[in-house]
């Protein structure tokens, strides 16, 4: 490359420079793929509310619920969406990382490939709950109850049709040799999900932490177990299944921003730098434990992000593979 050509780079990239510096001149709508309440609300709700301040004094985030099989109706519509960054997507790893292996006729869409991954934001385990007076107490009183129940009579309640709230229900009962059984009861979010545990319309179900925290705090509903390895920080008393005899789960939520494919990578890098300072601020960090989340704690880079949406694809499919799990819609 001669002088000439050095000296005309500097010269390229300035529109990109003054796209990202201008950048944002209007609202960005940050999408949900549920309805509101649910774990994914609330942490598109508390990540949002705090990039705001830091995009620029006049910047806007407004969050919008489109709910819908799973989040693959969001995610669908997001990746037909102009690639400027203003329409985002705040996702969870049952639309990108179960969907296309545990629904027997996939997504419409590739998870990793047809988006751009901009940054990771926390996860959250999900949760064996029931209702308060139902007679099992403990997660092994609820093996017991689920081994020797009629599973007409015991119908489960989730977010959603084929999500993971599901697969983890399905996961459980099929660990004790009785999958299939129980009747799913699905439900548009988290919250709707909880709230009819909590008012007795079921009797149990599998949610993320996150969309049960406030129902469990407040004595509506009983945490029975929790599906992490570890038990969790803001629910230290809840055991996990692993201690209380049920091998085989270590499932974890976890929820990332995205947008549509191929954004500019200046406006990509501003939006992830953003992001990253939202979550080292320890009021945000705060009211993540306070609401059952965890900030992401690895490294977060867009290309970490995309790496890490890659390699969860390799590892659901063989979850899903191993038990043998297939979800119809």
């Amino acid at each position: 490359m001669d002088r000439r050509s050095l000296l005309a780079l500097p010269v390229l990239a300035l529109p990109g420079i003054a796209r990202a510096q201008a950048f944002p001149s209007r609202a960005i709508t940050l999408v949900s793929g549920y309805a509101p309440g649910g774990s994914t609300d609330i942490s598109a709700r508390l990540v949002g509310e705090r990039m705001q301040g830091l995009l620029g004094p006049d910047a806007r985030i407004v969050v919008e619920n489109r709910p819908g099989a799973a989040g693959r109706v969001a995610s669908d519509w997001l990746r037909r969406q102009p690639a400027d960054g203003y329409t985002l997507m705040l996702t969870e790893s049952s639309s990108h990382a179960l969907l296309p292996h545990a629904v027997r006729r996939g997504t419409p869409h590739h998870p990793v490939n047809d988006f751009t991954q901009i940054a990771m934001v926390c996860t959250t385990p999900y949760v064996l709950i029931t209702r308060t007076d139902f007679p099992a107490r403990t997660a092994q009183e609820m093996v017991a109850q689920l081994r020797s129940a009629d599973p007409e009579t015991l119908p489960f309640a989730t977010s959603g049709v084929a999500n993971a709230t599901h697969f983890a229900a399905e996961l459980l009962v099929n660990q004790l040799g009785r999958g299939g059984r129980f009747p799913n009861v699905p439900y548009r979010s988290g919250g709707l999900m909880v709230e009819s545990i909590a008012r007795g319309e079921t009797a149990w179900g599998t949610a993320a932490l996150a969309s049960a925290a406030a129902q469990i705090s407040g004595g509506r509903i009983r945490g029975i177990a929790v599906t992490s390895a570890q038990r969790s920080a803001s629910f230290p008393d809840i055991p996990t299944l692993a201690e209380s005899g049920v091998s085989g789960f270590d499932l974890v939520n976890w929820y990332a921003i995205i947008g549509p494919p191929n954004m500019p990578a200046e406006i990509t890098a501003r939006l992830n730098g953003a992001i990253r300072q939202a979550l080292a601020d320890p009021q945000l960090r705060q009211r993540f434990l306070t609401a059952a989340l965890d900030a992401w704690p690895g490294d977060n880079t867009p290309e970490a992000a995309r790496a890490y949406f890659a390699a969860e694809q390799e590892r659901w499919r063989d979850y899903v593979n191993r038990t043998n799990l297939r979800l119809d819609e």
